[in-house]
């Protein structure tokens, strides 16, 4: 992990994102991702966690375009991606990259590896055939794998060996940030170890920037330089990796950091038990909108739409309740002021991450 990141300047930088899914049949729209701003510092690992369906795949996706957003901006080493046509986006491709969270859906089990982990290549049009078969040789010993094993096809290898294949695909074009979408989620725990500490050895060499997206806590701390929580489209706290961990502000945060289990039996931490269900992102709740499930939230919260402020250098939060926050600088603009801009726009689907 690299730290002093201000000194390496932006790489991606996330401001007011909407993804809203349209619901057939209705005019309501699944609020996916609501209004969230962010920025990745170059030589990174920003992970940014939340329970299943609060939208951190969605945007990941965003940022790549895999999905369009519905409102906002996402820039890559100062370039608007959003604005981008076909082709210029299919350049800009070569800098961005996904690892996708399933090893078993994401590689295609009529290709051989070879043909897998070298077909950017030749989407690209980079190198003659020769030069590709070596370079795919290279890459698999860069993921652990013997080279021999390029003649072979997906279903001959293991979860954490299809994975591998699936980063060296990924490293082919020499990309500047990895888009990691929960990689390890679908791993045994005693692989997952490996695959992370694969993916931290790979970008000290060819300083790589991540966006690694996890609900899996523990290893988000171990990869992380800084951690954004999300709840329900939204970005509830922001902070170093270190900070985080140590002092959470946000209930919800703290709530997620009670959950993970302490390998010391004569240890004992204080579980925080949040009741109730996540609310629907058809209709989320007014104000704050962690507040039905808040063991501390007040009558303000229903009316208060709390922004991200920075309550400590580098550490922002979106919560009433925690001291400072009224009196700090909001960091982001006001949600209600966007949702005007973009509450006509409708996408057509319902999949959110």
């Amino acid at each position: 992990m690299l730290l002093n990141n201000k000194n390496n300047g932006h790489l991606v930088e996330v401001r007011d994102l909407f993804k809203h899914f349209a619901i057939e049949g209705s005019e309501d729209v699944v609020r996916a991702v609501d209004g969230v701003s962010f920025s990745i510092f170059r030589g990174e690992t920003l992970g940014l966690v939340g329970e299943s369906g609060c939208g951190k795949s969605t945007v990941g996706r965003c940022i790549l375009r895999l999905i369009e957003p519905t409102a906002g901006k996402v820039s890559f080493e100062g370039r608007d991606v959003l604005s981008l046509d076909k082709a210029d986006l299919r350049e800009l491709r070569r800098e961005m990259q996904i690892v996708f969270q399933d090893p078993y859906a994401s590689l295609n089990p009529r290709m051989r590896v070879e043909d897998i982990v070298g077909e950017p290549l030749v989407i690209h049009k980079i190198g003659t055939k020769a030069e590709r078969r070596d370079r795919v040789a290279d890459l698999l010993r860069r993921v652990g794998l013997d080279p021999t094993y390029s003649k072979r096809y997906p279903h001959e290898f293991s979860g954490g060996q299809r994975q591998r294949i699936g980063v060296a695909r990924t490293l082919a074009l020499n990309p500047k940030l990895i888009v990691a979408d929960e990689p390890v989620s679908a791993l045994d725990v005693s692989v997952q170890a490996q695959v992370v500490n694969l993916l931290q050895d790979l970008q000290g060499e060819f300083g790589l920037t991540y966006l690694f997206i996890s609900h899996g806590l523990a290893v988000v701390e171990h990869i992380s330089t800084r951690v954004a929580v999300m709840y329900l489209g939204r970005i509830v706290e922001v902070a170093s990796a270190v900070e985080l961990y140590a002092r959470p502000l946000h209930p919800y945060t703290q709530a997620l950091l009670s959950a993970i289990p302490v390998p010391d039996p004569q240890r004992k931490r204080k579980r925080v038990v949040l009741e109730g269900d996540v609310p629907t992102p058809i209709n989320p709740p007014s104000g704050c909108r962690f507040r039905t499930r808040c063991p501390i939230a007040i009558d303000e919260c229903a009316e208060i739409d709390p922004d991200l402020r920075e309550i400590f250098p580098g550490h922002s939060v979106a919560c009433i309740r925690v001291p400072g926050w009224e009196t700090a600088h909001p960091q982001i603009t006001q949600i209600t002021q966007i949702k005007s801009a973009q509450s006509d726009v409708a996408p057509k689907s319902v999949n959110q991450g």
